[in-house]
């Protein structure tokens, strides 16, 4: 009875060991393949470890749920008839949720802005200035970047800098940098991945290559105004006509941005003799998020009526909530930034019925103007901002939409960087940049 026993139990711990050695075996080649399942999902832009409680936490709540209350499970997750495939499929995932979490991030990503109508798309565009917050992240980032690379060129350039140095101060408001200051190599500007960190700022959900922001291609685009003066050659208007600065009166429009509008027609006119169409449409008056809808069928409607017209600025005042104000030639003004809509999205990928034929051109036209900025005036402009809808570019070829300073600035420092503004147009619409 004794050896009996002795054999049983050695056969038994035998069978025990290789069950045991069975067992974590298929764990580790399960989570093996789970794991891969997870790297070639790719992790979006939360972390994988906050992904994956996450979905952990849901699971087990869940999971709860359908064993205590299966009633309330069932309604919950709005369950149709099953195969047994799918049946035996839950029950494992039941037992061991990293299944289903695995087969789920494939498809997060897309869950938000694919849902959307187009309607909600558009009025999207709208809502853009509101988004402070990451845009003062990304703007101290890419600001940094901008110092260091016009610190580079001053230095490249000691002596074009020191001409320009033994010119007296700028008496007033009105002065503009007859030379530049600096010189930007052309050669450095086609490198991808320099002209991206050091002239433009991408917002996350949108995306751009290197085919399309051809630096060389977009620079040696002729951009020269050819309409005569005798006939409206550049349109002015304002999307967002109710925005206002520090020390503007609420109730007179004329004193915010609209104001500022009008200031920069009287510089182009009378300065450099173009023929400017300024007009006061006002179309987010009680509706903001659709502006852009709102003032498409009206500003469509102006151009066709004037097809001399060439060049169309959006000008707007930008809701950064800090006091941004740069020193240009002795002068303190509000900042410039160019904005650029590609309509694509990360999500969506390029957006058919936002389609703009124009599109080289608008970025052509906002690089031409950022590279004349920083060679002659290297501290008025911010990067130019990329996102992933129209804003009405498609009208033209020669648009710009132009965010100037924010809400904290006065009066005074927007109306003091048209001026420049005005200078770098006129360099830009004759060639001479």
């Amino acid at each position: 009875m004794r050896v009996y026993g002795q054999r049983y139990q050695g056969k038994t711990e035998l069978v025990r060991k290789r069950k045991k050695w069975y067992r974590q075996s298929a764990i580790a080649l399960f989570l093996l393949y789970a794991f891969f399942l997870m790297v070639k999902a790719g992790t979006g832009r939360e972390t994988l470890a906050k992904r994956f409680f996450f979905y952990i936490q849901n699971e087990i709540s869940m999971s709860m749920t359908r064993q205590y209350i299966p009633t309330v499970a069932y309604m919950a997750e709005g369950r149709q008839e099953q195969t047994l495939s799918d049946f035996l499929l839950e029950k494992v995932t039941d037992q061991i949720p990293l299944i289903g979490y695995a087969d789920t991030i494939r498809t997060y990503e897309t869950t938000i802005e694919s849902s959307l109508s187009e309607e909600e798309i558009v009025a999207l565009e709208g809502k853009d200035e509101a988004e402070v917050e990451a845009r003062q992240m990304a703007e101290a980032a890419s600001r940094e970047n901008q110092d260091c690379i016009v610190a580079e060129m001053e230095q490249e350039n000691a002596q074009a800098g020191a001409d320009a140095a033994e010119q007296p101060a700028a008496p007033d408001n009105t002065a503009v940098s007859s030379q530049p200051l600096v010189e930007i190599p052309r050669e450095k500007l086609n490198d991808f991945d320099y002209l991206i960190q050091n002239f433009y700022q991408v917002d996350n959900t949108t995306t751009i290559n290197s085919s399309q922001l051809n630096a060389e291609e977009l620079l040696s685009m002729d951009l020269t105004i050819k309409t005569p003066a005798d006939q409206p050659q550049i349109l002015i208007y304002h999307t967002h006509s109710q925005e206002m600065f520090a020390d503007s009166d609420p109730n007179d429009v004329m004193t915010g941005v609209m104001g500022t509008g009008e200031y920069l027609t009287s510089l182009l006119q009378e300065k450099y003799g173009f023929q400017v169409m300024h007009h006061m449409g006002q179309y987010d008056v009680g509706d903001r998020d659709h502006a852009y809808a709102n003032a498409e069928g009206p500003i469509e409607q102006l151009l066709a009526e004037n097809p001399s017209i060439e060049v169309v600025i959006d000008l707007h005042r930008d809701a950064v909530d800090k006091h941004m104000v740069r020193e240009v030639n002795g002068v303190q003004m509000a900042p410039i930034m160019f904005f650029n809509g590609l309509s694509r999205t990360k999500a969506l990928g390029d957006i058919s019925y936002l389609n703009n034929p124009n599109l080289t051109g608008n970025l052509a036209f906002s690089l031409q103007m950022q590279i004349a900025a920083a060679e002659y005036y290297p501290n008025l402009t911010r990067p130019i901002y990329l996102k992933g809808y129209r804003y009405n570019m498609h009208f033209k070829e020669k648009y710009l939409l132009i965010e100037m300073g924010s809400y904290t600035n006065t009066q005074e420092e927007a109306r003091n960087a048209m001026v420049p503004l005005a200078d770098l147009l006129n360099r830009v619409l004759h060639g001479e940049n």
